[in-house]
């Protein structure tokens, strides 16, 4: 099984490995989505108080972030490191980094679980919440934080299968979940009418079940590292590199949360409960955006971190080039639909005319840009499979923090329409951002190319 997939990672053609790998990943994405999707779908149309319980959640949604964010923190940072090792035929040492990450997920749930439950109400009156939402909000969330433990092992260790090549079965992570959420929802929340309770108890349930389907696989035969009880005590030698590595995409994710919170403040300042909800419905379609994305460069990160640990630098650029056509592909494909007909998505989660009315007009100035993602996220997620964590860092610092949170304070003083010009800051931010990853991105590849091809030179 080891040498299999190895050779597989090693020589299979590229076009068709991407295939293999990405097709099952972006499933899994597209599949983990519903998980927050359906439950708003649900909650959208509850009878009476639809577009409150809607809005509410959306404002949970920098807490779900921050929790998703860590598992990330970890994951993100050891699977590649592992898929490096495993390049380098040092199967026991990705096998230790994969036990690290596995108390370290444990631990850090811990703490992520007592800080919701003690201070929740605080951080949702922070993060947007008015009197009208603040009671469904948490209702939500002080049950989604009981599951904190199974959010963390399902999608932390689920990219440790797919480092190996087992694209199939994380798909079949998130679907067992996704498919299970689906069923359990409207039972919960409208046969024993527990409305908003009931989305965060069917969730939790469903990330239960993908957890230990998570754990069994790693524990048993067919996998190809396995979580061993010797290599579960930390070793800060072997996590720190991962935690180092994963901080870009712990970036990525916990600034989203930072970033809904800038988002919903100024515009509950400026357009009210109703611009909040808006503001749900663009950020849910952006999810949609990026996580097919996202899938595919995690079925390409283990074809690139493999060869790259095995030294063919051919096999790398290969599997970038790809990876860069497809996502710039996929992303305009995207956009043209958000131009043309951004109602289809907004009547997905509401039936309110006057939510449907702005979020319709939103959402053309906040997706202005989202056609550039795909040379974003190619980029900056190669750098993490490369093990570069100082540009990767920086990268996801400089999108969101240094330029889109700050452009959605100031925009509002040159303008007339502020709630307009709070969406304006997304396609700005993007385009200064895909043009200084673009630049970066070209310099340094062009390096590990040429050390890569000199590495090749001496082995042959």
């Amino acid at each position: 099984m080891n040498n299999r997939h190895n050779n597989e990672l090693g020589n299979e053609k590229i076009s068709s490995l991407l295939f293999k790998m990405a097709v099952p990943a972006i499933t899994a994405q597209i599949i983990n989505l519903l998980y927050n999707l359906v439950d708003r779908m649900y909650i959208g149309h509850i009878e009476g108080v639809g577009a409150t319980a809607l809005t509410a959640v959306g404002v949970t949604m920098p807490v779900i972030m921050v929790i998703s964010a860590f598992a990330a923190l970890v994951s993100m940072g050891g699977a590649p490191r592992a898929s490096i090792m495993m390049g380098k035929g040092d199967k026991d040492s990705a096998e230790k980094i994969m036990g690290n990450c596995t108390t370290a997920l444990v631990f850090i749930s811990v703490i992520l679980t007592a800080a919701v439950l003690l201070f929740g109400e605080n951080m949702l009156m922070a993060f947007g919440a008015s009197e009208n939402t603040v009671e469904y909000a948490l209702d939500y969330m002080n049950i989604y934080a009981c599951g904190t433990i199974f959010v963390q092992i399902a999608l932390g260790l689920n990219a440790f299968i797919t480092a190996q090549g087992f694209a199939k079965i994380s798909m079949i992570t998130v679907l067992v979940g996704a498919v299970l959420n689906i069923i359990l929802d409207p039972i919960f929340i409208f046969g024993l009418d527990m409305g908003v309770k009931g989305a965060a108890l069917a969730t939790i349930i469903s990330q239960a079940v993908s957890a230990l389907w998570v754990l069994r696989f790693l524990t048993g035969n067919m996998t190809v590292l396995k979580i061993r009880k010797r290599h579960l005590k930390i070793d800060f030698k072997v996590l720190l590199p991962c935690l180092a590595l994963g901080l870009s995409p712990f970036i990525m994710q916990s600034t989203e949360s930072i970033l809904i919170v800038s988002f919903n403040t100024s515009l509950l300042k400026y357009g009210g409960d109703l611009a909040v909800g808006a503001m749900t419905i663009l950020s849910s379609v952006m999810q949609f955006s990026m996580l097919p994305l996202s899938g595919l460069t995690q079925g390409a990160a283990p074809i690139i971190s493999y060869n790259y640990g095995a030294g063919n630098g051919s096999r790398v650029k290969d599997a970038f080039l790809l990876l860069l056509k497809i996502s710039l592909i996929y992303s305009a494909a995207l956009w043209a639909i958000a131009m043309i007909y951004p109602q289809i998505f907004a009547v997905i989660f509401t039936k309110d005319a006057e939510l449907i009315g702005i979020s319709v007009r939103s959402m053309r100035i906040y997706m202005a840009a989202s056609l550039l993602f795909g040379i974003q996220i190619s980029c900056q997620q190669t750098f993490i499979a490369l093990g570069n964590a100082r540009t990767s860092v920086f990268l996801a610092v400089l999108r969101k923090i240094i330029l889109l949170i700050p452009l959605i304070y100031i925009l509002p003083i040159f303008f007339e329409n502020k709630v307009d010009a709070v969406f304006l800051a997304e396609p700005v931010a993007d385009v200064i951002a895909v043009t200084v990853t673009s630049l970066m991105f070209l310099r340094q590849f062009k390096n590990v190319l040429a050390e890569l091809d000199v590495y090749e030179k001496n082995i042959i």
